[in-house]
């Protein structure tokens, strides 16, 4: 008999704005984190403040912003036109109120929804806003959304714009610090969209002359077969060059927003950026040919931009304003006139992109009668996936705005039917899949395209990831790679890191690659069992729990009972990012770590080599 719930008045709450923000702080910001990772929540903090700050430039207000973060306190200065004095206690605490309703005053934010600075107010535990406004100044403080200080408008020799200093709050975001490494390019960003803006921060500067070519040059890992394509006009602004590489690497803006989803915009851009190649060849090109190996930026300005979830990395919006023409219109119509009129006065450029045009159609009709038969067998096999326990929930769904966000759907990808078992019992079956591999998978380096569909292990795979045909039917956001920190297990990273360099690059320059990190030990006592990952947690937790504590050394995951894993790929998870810098070039990498240069790599190996002393347990 199930028990009956009571279910009366006293079951009704209302919550005040900033409860329901730190009760499902999820829906506002999505992940919560502690700076390790670039999608964590101080930074999405850190972008809210920003993305008034560059609103205002937008809007042609200040030519520079100012930002300081030390000892994880964050300082943002703007010299825009500030926040109406007698609106600013609204403007930072009441939902749903901001400027950027009205357009008129905001006709191409990236922020519509009023809620940006109030989530960074009510995940703060201080904020302090200092609005200048022609000669006066208006004040208000907060700790964790509650008014602490609200001096009167005072006079103020300061210029006009505003100062916002937050301090994210530790109960929230524990033990959290900000990393360069993921500031900087988000800095880099804002500049690159907004030519002619400065920002210094923490002592540098922060500048571009050339737009989204500043952006391709600072981000393109492959080197680029004629000079980037650069077209700007009203409202849009598009980069384009290939590359000898398999695969599509794209940057989408809107307003400034980048967004890591794509959506409208950028799905218009490769429909007609491909359509308008083939317009001019006047030939029956694939569009898939035309566009392997393309790196393209595009940033477009809308109206009342509707995003589908809070965090805006995705844009759903169909036309560019009220009275405008539709997303893809615009778009078309601008390659249309723009892209064929460069392709005409610049022959260089045509004659170098017909000829990655052809290359790439011949090898494709090289393979297709293989990539047929591939695609139909792992259309069977998905059916019946062995290798793959499937999650629920996946990064190409609508965001159902829970405690969670679809940025933590991930696949593990491990060795091993007991290491596989360990995982799909700990899981969280709404989040997290798993793929099985069999044994090592193989070297792919030299090898064409070809390999990923003759190859049963990679042709799944593929499919189970569903990246074929670019990044945006990805089903995880995450893809890990979850081996034994033995050489065997070592071996197999590289092998899966050569094959998503060779093939699908992208993946890895767009953060989606990550080594599992799993303990090395585990120490405990009647009281307390500490799990350590290196050698000086070892010692740090032997020293905690004093005399003969129970030492116990993982070996492998499949040693690993799941009650336990269950704590290593929860909310605890410890992830290494796969990232990639401008001076990695993936065809040498390759070439020295994967190829047949035995004596180059044998005489780095010994170079390099660290001895390193066995453990005393």
């Amino acid at each position: 008999m199930v028990e009956e719930v009571k279910y009366d008045e006293e079951n009704i709450v209302k919550l005040d704005w900033w409860e329901h923000i730190r009760l499902r702080p999820g829906m506002y910001i999505g992940k919560l984190g502690d700076g390790s990772y670039a999608d964590d929540g101080i930074y999405v903090l850190l972008k809210e403040v920003l993305d008034n700050a560059m609103d205002e430039y937008m809007m042609g207000y200040g030519k520079s912003v100012d930002i300081t973060i030390a000892d994880g306190v964050v300082t943002v200065r703007d010299f825009g036109r500030g926040i109406p004095l007698g609106k600013v206690v609204d403007v930072t605490s009441q939902m749903n109120t901001g400027g950027k309703y009205d357009s008129k005053a905001f006709k191409k934010s990236v922020g519509m929804n009023g809620v940006g600075i109030k989530a960074v107010n009510a995940l703060s535990s201080n904020m302090l806003v200092h609005s200048f406004r022609d000669g006066q100044v208006k004040t208000i403080e907060y700790s964790r959304a509650a008014i602490v200080d609200d001096p009167a408008q005072a006079a103020s020799k300061e210029g006009n714009g505003t100062l916002v200093r937050f301090t994210p709050d530790d109960e929230i975001f524990k033990g959290y610090h900000f990393e360069d490494k993921y500031v900087e390019p988000l800095l880099k960003n804002y500049v690159f969209l907004n030519a002619g803006l400065t920002i210094n921060y923490n002592g540098k500067k922060f500048f571009s002359k050339n737009g989204l070519e500043d952006l391709l040059n600072e981000n393109m890992t492959a080197e680029a077969l004629y000079p980037i394509i650069h077209l700007q006009g009203d409202d849009i602004e598009i980069a384009i060059t290939h590359a000898n590489q398999y695969g599509e690497e794209y940057y989408s803006f809107v307003n400034g927003q980048y967004t890591t989803q794509g959506g409208t915009h950028l799905a218009a851009f490769k429909e007609a950026v491909a359509r308008v190649i083939k317009e001019y060849y006047n030939k029956s090109f694939e569009y898939s040919d035309i566009r392997m190996g393309i790196t393209a930026a595009i940033a477009i300005k809308v109206e009342e931009p509707v995003f589908e979830s809070q965090t805006k990395t995705k844009l759903g919006s169909k036309d560019i304003g009220p009275e405008g023409p539709s997303v893809t219109k615009f778009i078309s119509d601008f390659l249309k006139k723009e892209l064929d009129n460069y392709l005409h006065r610049t022959p260089e450029t045509s004659e170098t992109l017909l000829k990655k045009i052809v290359d790439s159609e011949r090898e494709r009709k090289a393979i297709a009668g293989v990539t047929k038969l591939a695609k139909e067998r792992a259309k069977k096999s998905n059916l019946h996936n062995k290798k793959l326990r499937d999650c629920r929930l996946h990064f190409t769904d609508t965001d159902p705005k829970g405690e969670k966000s679809l940025n933590e759907t991930c696949i593990f990808i491990t060795e091993g039917d007991s290491a596989s078992g360990s995982i799909t019992q700990s899981r969280d079956p709404n989040y997290q899949a798993v793929f099985s591999l069999r044994g090592k998978p193989l070297n792919t380096f030299g090898l064409t395209k070809k390999i990923v569909y003759e190859n049963e292990e990679f042709n799944l795979l593929q499919a189970a990831l569903n990246i074929e045909d670019g990044l945006e039917g990805l089903r995880y956001n995450k893809v890990i790679i979850a081996t034994d920190a033995d050489v065997d297990g070592m071996h197999i990273r590289l092998l899966l890191i050569s094959f998503f360099l060779q093939f699908f690059p992208e993946l890895i320059k767009n953060n989606h690659v990550h080594i599992l990190q799993t303990p090395l030990f585990r120490i405990r006592n009647k009281q307390e069992t500490i799990y350590c990952y290196s050698e000086e947690e070892r010692l740090n937790a032997m020293k905690k729990l004093g005399v003969n504590p129970e030492i116990t050394r993982f070996k492998g995951l499949g040693e690993i009972s799941p009650s336990e894993f269950k704590n290593f790929i929860g909310k605890d998870i410890r992830l290494d990012p796969i990232s990639m810098k401008k001076s990695d070039t993936i065809r040498e990498m390759l070439e020295f770590y994967m190829g047949k240069n035995t004596m180059d790599r044998q005489v780095f190996i010994i170079n390099n080599l660290r001895i390193e002393e066995d453990v005393e347990l």
